[in-house]
C-alpha cells in the first residue's frame, strides 16, 4: 500500500491527473517517489498513444502526431516544456551560475526558452510523424519512459543546485535501491515494446543511446555551470531525452533525405 502511496505521489507532482483522496500526504513521500518517474511516463504515453490511435484513424498522421503531443502536454500541464524553456534561457543568457539560477526562477519566457520550445516541439512531431503509424506507438512508449528514467539519473547522481526550489523535495539524496527501481521499470518497458516488433530492438537501442549522450552532456553542462541540477534541468533532460528516442528510432528507418 505504501508503494501504491509513493506511486500516486509521482502521479500528482509530475502531471495534473487526479488521484484518489485515500492517498493522503507527506513530505518525505515526494523524495522517495522518483523511483516512480519512469512509470509515470508509462501512464503518460498510454494518454497520448490513445489519442493518436483515435486521431489517425480518422485524420492525416502530422494531424494525430500534434493531437497526441497536446495530449502529453495537458496530462503534465507542460512541466517538464516548461523547464526546458527556463534551461534555455538560463544558460543562454546567463553568464555566472547565480545569473542563470536567477533567470530560471523568472517565470517569463524570452527568446532562447520560446525559440528553444518551439524547435523541440517541431523536432517531436516531425519526427513521429515520419514514422509508421505502429511505431510510433512504441517510440511513444519507450521515450516517455526512457527520459523519465535519465532524468531519475540525475537525481541519483547530482547535487541540487538550489538552496530552495520546486524539486527540492526530490532531491534528498536517492537510493541506489529506488534507483533500481526506476531502472526496472524502464527495462520492462523496453523489452515489452522490443518484443511486441513494433519498434526494433537495433532502433530501441539507437534511442536509448543517444538520450543517453545527450543526458551526459546536459549533466556535465549543469555541473560546469550552476554545480548541479535543479527542476528546471530534469525537466530539459526528459524533453531532450524524449525528441533523441524518437531521433534514434527514425534514424534507423532507413528514411533519411540522401537514400
Amino acid at each position: 500500500m505504501h508503494q501504491l502511496r509513493l506511486f500516486f505521489t509521482a502521479l500528482q507532482f509530475f502531471t495534473r491527473l487526479p488521484i484518489p483522496a485515500w492517498v493522503g500526504f507527506a513530505p518525505e513521500w515526494l523524495n522517495q517517489a522518483a523511483r516512480y518517474f519512469p512509470l509515470v511516463g508509462v501512464i503518460v504515453a498510454a494518454i497520448s498513444a490513445a489519442l493518436y490511435v483515435l486521431a489517425v484513424l480518422l485524420l492525416p498522421a502530422p494531424v494525430a502526431v500534434v493531437i497526441a503531443t497536446a495530449g502529453t502536454i495537458y496530462a503534465t500541464g507542460a512541466f517538464h516544456e516548461d523547464g526546458f524553456a527556463d534551461m534555455c534561457d538560463g544558460f543562454g543568457g546567463g553568464m555566472t551560475a547565480e545569473r542563470v539560477l536567477e533567470i530560471m526562477k523568472d517565470s517569463r519566457i524570452g527568446a532562447y526558452g520560446a525559440i528553444g520550445t518551439v524547435c523541440m516541439l517541431g523536432l517531436k512531431c516531425t519526427a513521429l510523424a515520419s514514422m509508421p503509424p505502429l511505431t510510433v506507438i512504441g517510440a511513444l512508449f519507450a521515450a516517455h519512459v526512457v527520459s523519465r528514467w535519465l532524468a531519475t539519473a540525475l537525481i541519483w547522481r547530482m547535487h541540487y543546485a538550489r538552496a530552495e526550489g520546486k524539486a527540492k523535495p526530490l532531491a534528498q539524496s536517492m537510493r541506489a535501491g529506488e534507483f533500481a527501481i526506476a531502472t526496472a521499470t524502464t527495462v520492462a518497458v523496453l523489452a515489452i515494446v522490443g518484443a511486441s516488433g513494433v519498434v526494433k530492438v537495433a532502433a530501441l537501442g539507437a534511442g536509448v543511446l543517444g538520450a543517453a549522450i545527450a543526458t551526459v552532456w546536459l549533466g556535465r553542462l549543469f555541473a560546469r555551470r550552476i554545480g548541479g541540477y535543479t527542476g528546471d534541468c530534469l525537466g530539459a533532460v526528459q524533453q531532450v531525452g524524449e525528441v533523441m528516442v524518437y531521433l534514434g528510432v527514425l534514424a534507423t528507418l532507413g528514411d533519411g533525405a540522401l537514400t
